[in-house]
């Protein structure tokens, strides 16, 4: 028997940076030249991803402004922490009667 399951994401990109010690948001440091960002949505988009959401915060306009066109964004007005981005993500995700989140 064959399963076949959508895979949807989520990208926690909300956060300030505190410890990088920089005014920029830390997944719009470039790495190899590009946002970091977009390396996480590159890979997540090998892998075959159905629906990928980026949670959105410090900065959010900016880090909207990177993300790829199909890629959704959910916002984290106040950051309370990984766990709460996460919920803040899920939120953002399509859910169709049959899925299991």
């Amino acid at each position: 028997m064959v399963v076949l399951v959508a895979v949807k994401s989520i990208v926690l990109g909300a956060g300030t940076g505190t410890r990088m010690k920089s005014e920029l948001a830390k997944v719009l440091h470039p790495v190899a030249g590009r946002p970091m960002l977009l390396w996480a949505l590159d890979a997540l988009n090998q892998a075959d991803c159905e629906e990928t959401v980026g949670v959105v915060g410090h900065q959010a306009d900016d880090v909207r402004a990177v993300l790829p066109s199909g890629v959704g964004s959910a916002l984290q007005a106040e950051q309370l922490g990984t766990g709460h981005a996460a919920m803040v993500g899920l939120t953002g995700l399509s859910v169709d009667a049959g899925d299991d989140i």
